[in-house]
C-alpha cells in the first residue's frame, strides 16, 4: 500500500511551504488509495512544544488533511538505539570526539588548501585504548554514519528525474550527539522503515539528505522508498525562501480565506495544471500527477489567495456554508449575493443592503425618472419577476435603455453603483422598502413622488 508521511518539527507554526508538502503527501496517498501519516519530529526536546504540536494538528484539521495515524519521535528513542547498535555491529557507525571548535579549525585548514571541507575520518584511527581513555576522562562520543564512498549514489526522483550524489564529497553525518540527543538523519530512516513509508515527498533542500539516507536504508537491510523532491517556493519578489507565506493559517483564517482556497492554490502552483477554484479535495485528488510538477521554483503570492477565494465562494453551494452564515441568509439570499463575495465576511455588508437602511444616491437629472419609477413600482405585482417588469415598464414610459435605464434604480435602491444582480436583489428588498428607497431618492433629486 502506498504510504506517505508529513514530518514537521513542532517548534512553531506551519507556513505555506510545509503546508504544501503536507498537501502533496496527502493527495498522492489518497490518489493511490493509500495512507497518509503524521510524524512529529520532536527529537529536539528543548525547542519542541505541545502547543506547537497541537497547532499543527489543528491546522491540518482545518485544511481537511486528516492523517490516518500519528507518531512522535520522542516516544521512539528505543528504536533508534537498536538501529544504532545494529549499524555499530556492521561497522557503519563509529564514535568520534572532536569538539565543534576542533572541527571548525579542520575545515578552515582544508579550505585554505583548496580542499573540500569534508570530515577526515580521523576518529576511525582511534584504538580501544583511546576510547577507554576518553571514557575515563568523562568525554562522551558523538556517532557518525560511515558513508560508502566507493560508488556514486543514484536514484530516480518522481519530480527531478535521475539524481545522483557523490558520497566522497560529503562528510560522514553525525547521527547522535555526545549529549545523547538525536539528529534528523537516522531517526527519520528508522521511522520510515517502521511505518512502512513507500514514498518520501519533501522539499528539494533535502536532496543531499536523501542521498545519505539511501545508504542508511541499505545498511539497515530495508527496501528503498521512492523519492519526490518538490521545488521550493518563491515570493512575489522572487526571493527564494523556505519561510515564504510564513503568516500561515492563523492570518489566512482571520482574513476570511477558505481552507479549500489554500488547497487549490498550493496543489497546483509549480505545476503544469492551472490554478482553478474547487469546492472540495476530490478534484485535486483525482487529478494528481507527479509528472505535472516543474523543477523550477514555485511562485507563491499570498495576495492570490484573496482573488482565488472569491472564485471559490462563487462556486460554493448554500449547504456547504449554511452553518457559518447568519440565520437571515436563506438559499435565495445566498444565491443573490454569492457572485459578489470575496470572503464570507462580505455577507454582512450585502445583508445590510437588503435589510437597510441605505443612503440613497440620485442625480438631479434623474429626478423625473425616479418619480416615474416610484409610481410604476407601486402598481407592480411583487414577485420574483418584479425587476424585469419594472425595467420593461420604465423603458416603455421613458424611452431609456442600457445604463441610463437601470443605474439610477440600482443607486436609489442599494446606494451603490455595483453589486448583485438586481433581478435577484429586488424581491429580497421587498415592496415597502423598495418604494421607500425610491421615494427617498426622488426627494433627494428634488421631486416629490406621487402619493
Amino acid at each position: 500500500m502506498t504510504t506517505t508521511r508529513f514530518a514537521p518539527s513542532p517548534t512553531g507554526s506551519l507556513h505555506a511551504g510545509n503546508i504544501r508538502t503536507a498537501l502533496i503527501n496527502f493527495l498522492y496517498a489518497r490518489s493511490q488509495g493509500g495512507r497518509f501519516l503524521l510524524r512529529m519530529d520532536d527529537t529536539d526536546l528543548a525547542r519542541s512544544t505541545a502547543a506547537s504540536a497541537q497547532g499543527i494538528r489543528d491546522d491540518l484539521a482545518w485544511l481537511g488533511l486528516i492523517p490516518d495515524a500519528e507518531v512522535r519521535q520522542s516516544e521512539r528513542f528505543a528504536l533508534y538505539e537498536a538501529a544504532l547498535a545494529k549499524l555499530a555491529e556492521t561497522g557503519r557507525v563509529y564514535r568520534a570526539y572532536e569538539t565543534p571548535l576542533e572541527l571548525d579549525v579542520k575545515r578552515k585548514i582544508q579550505l585554505s588548501r583548496g580542499l573540500p571541507p569534508v570530515y577526515d575520518r580521523a576518529a576511525l584511527a582511534l584504538t580501544d585504548a583511546d576510547h577507554a581513555r576518553f571514557a575515563a576522562e568523562g568525554v562522551a562520543p558523538h556517532w557518525r554514519f560511515k558513508l560508502d564512498t566507493s560508488v556514486p549514489i543514484f536514484w530516480h526522483d518522481r519530480v527531478r528525474g535521475e539524481c545522483h550524489i557523490d558520497p566522497a564529497s560529503l562528510s560522514d553525518p553525525v547521527v547522535k550527539r555526545a549529549d545523547g540527543s538525536w539528529l534528523y538523519m537516522l531517526p527519520s530512516v528508522v521511522d520510515d522503515i517502521d511505518m512502512g513509508v513507500t514514498t518520501i515527498v519533501r522539499g528539494e533542500d533535502h536532496v543531499t539528505n536523501s542521498g545519505v539516507q539511501i545508504q542508511m536504508f541499505a545498511a539497515l537491510g530495508a527496501s528503498l522508498p521512492e523519492f519526490a523532491h518538490l521545488a521550493l517556493l518563491t515570493g512575489a519578489d522572487a526571493a527564494l525562501s523556505k519561510r515564504i507565506g510564513s503568516e500561515g493559517t492563523a492570518v489566512w483564517r482571520q482574513s476570511g480565506i477558505e481552507p479549500v482556497t489554500v488547497l487549490a492554490l498550493l496543489a497546483h502552483i509549480g505545476t503544469s495544471h492551472a490554478v482553478e477554484p474547487v469546492t472540495s479535495l476530490a478534484p485535486l485528488i483525482a487529478g494528481f500527477d507527479f509528472g505535472a510538477f516543474s523543477r523550477n521554483a514555485a511562485r507563491f503570492d499570498p495576495a492570490d489567495l484573496l482573488h482565488l477565494n472569491a472564485r471559490v465562494l462563487h462556486l460554493t453551494d448554500y449547504d456547504a456554508v449554511a452553518p457559518r452564515l447568519p440565520a437571515r441568509v436563506t438559499p435565495a439570499v445566498w444565491a443573490a449575493i454569492r457572485p459578489n463575495l470575496t470572503t464570507l465576511a462580505d455577507v454582512a455588508d450585502w445583508l445590510a443592503v437588503i435589510d437597510g437602511p441605505v443612503a440613497a444616491q440620485a442625480d438631479a437629472g434623474d429626478a423625473e425618472y425616479l418619480h416615474a419609477a416610484h409610481a410604476i413600482a407601486a402598481d407592480l405585482t411583487w414577485d420574483d419577476a418584479v425587476w424585469p417588469a419594472l425595467i420593461a415598464a420604465l423603458k416603455d414610459a421613458t424611452g431609456r435603455k442600457g445604463k441610463p435605464l437601470f443605474m439610477p434604480l440600482r443607486r436609489a435602491l442599494t446606494g451603490l453603483d455595483h453589486g448583485p444582480e438586481m433581478a435577484a436583489l429586488l424581491p429580497l428588498i421587498g415592496r415597502d422598502a423598495a418604494l421607500e428607497r425610491l421615494g427617498a431618492a426622488a426627494s433627494l433629486a428634488n421631486v416629490a413622488p406621487a402619493s
